[in-house]
C-alpha cells in the first residue's frame, strides 16, 4: 500500500500564536509531527503551509514543504491544493495528519490509510472510546455514531447517542452497554475525492457544528471509522496543552 502524508500547518493561532514553531524540548512542533509521520509506511511526507516561516523551518530540518494560498478556510482545502500542485495521481491515498499532533502514533497513520484501501468509501478516519461524562459533554470533543459495519452515521459536538434514561435527571451516568466514541482528527482520502470536496458548498450542518466532515455526509458520501489501534495523546491547542506535552516527554 502506497500513500502520502500531508500535514496542514497554519502559523496563525488565536490560542497559541505561532503554534507550528513552538519549541518542544529543542525541536519545533512541526518537526516533531513530521518525524512521527515519516515513521509510518508512507512514501512521502509534505507540510502544507501558507507561511514562509513554517516553510523555512521545515526545509531547515530537511523536510519537504509546499507553499499554499492564504485564503483556504479548511485544512482539507489546503491539502487539495498541495495534491494538485504536486501532481499526485487521482487514485493516490492521502492521509491528513494534523500539525498539532506531535505525539501521533505512526501505526495509526498506517491504519487509517489501510482502512481507506479496504473500504469502498469517500473517506476513512479513527475513533477512541469515551469513558467519562466530562469527555462526553465536552463540546470541544467531537463524538460520532456508526452503523454495525463502521460506516459513520453522524458526527457532533453534542453527546451522541443521547441516553434518554441516563441523562434525563440531575444525576447523569454512563451506561456501560452504550458505546460512546470520540472522533480522532486524522483522515484518509484519495486525490479524486479531495477534488470533489473542494467544489461542494459548505453544508448547513457543517456551519452549525463547525465540522467539515459533515460536508461529505451532506453529499451522501460514506465515511468509515475504525477504533484506533493505539491511544492518541492529546493534541496541542493552548499553552497548557504545550506544557502537558513537555511534561509527558520529560517523564
Amino acid at each position: 500500500m502506497s500513500f502520502t502524508v500531508i500535514i496542514p500547518a497554519r502559523y496563525e493561532s488565536t490560542r497559541l500564536p505561532g503554534k507550528p514553531l513552538v519549541d518542544i524540548l529543542g525541536r519545533s512542533m512541526i518537526q516533531r509531527v513530521y518525524e512521527q509521520a515519516v515513521k509510518s509506511q508512507c512514501h512521502r511526507v509534505i507540510v502544507a503551509t501558507d507561511d514562509t516561516r513554517v516553510f523555512e523551518e521545515v526545509q531547515g530540518f530537511g523536510g519537504e514543504a509546499t507553499m499554499t494560498l492564504t485564503t483556504h478556510v479548511s485544512g482539507t482545502d489546503r491539502i487539495q491544493e498541495v495534491a494538485q500542485l504536486e501532481g499526485l495521481a487521482e487514485d493516490e491515498i492521502v492521509v491528513n495528519v494534523q500539525g498539532d499532533e506531535p505525539l501521533i502514533p505512526p501505526l495509526a497513520i498506517d491504519q487509517v490509510a489501510q482502512c481507506l484501501s479496504l473500504k469502498n468509501c469517500f473517506m476513512s478516519t479513527l475513533f477512541e472510546r469515551i469513558h467519562s461524562l466530562e469527555e462526553l459533554f465536552d463540546a470541544n470533543i467531537v463524538k460520532l455514531v456508526t452503523d454495525i459495519s463502521g460506516r459513520a452515521l453522524y458526527f457532533s459536538r453534542a453527546p451522541i447517542p443521547w441516553d434518554r434514561d441516563s441523562f434525563s435527571g440531575t444525576e447523569r451516568s454512563l451506561d456501560p452497554q452504550v458505546e460512546y466514541k470520540r472522533h480522532v482528527g486524522i483522515y484518509a482520502y484519495r486525490v479524486s475525492a479531495l477534488a470533489k470536496f473542494v467544489t461542494w458548498p459548505a453544508a448547513l450542518i457543517e456551519h452549525t457544528e463547525k465540522l467539515e466532515q459533515l460536508r461529505i455526509m451532506a453529499q451522501g458520501e460514506s465515511i468509515f471509522a475504525e477504533e484506533a489501534v493505539e491511544t492518541f495523546p492529546p493534541g496541542i491547542d493552548t499553552p497548557a496543552d504545550l506544557q502537558r506535552t513537555i511534561n509527558y516527554l520529560e517523564s
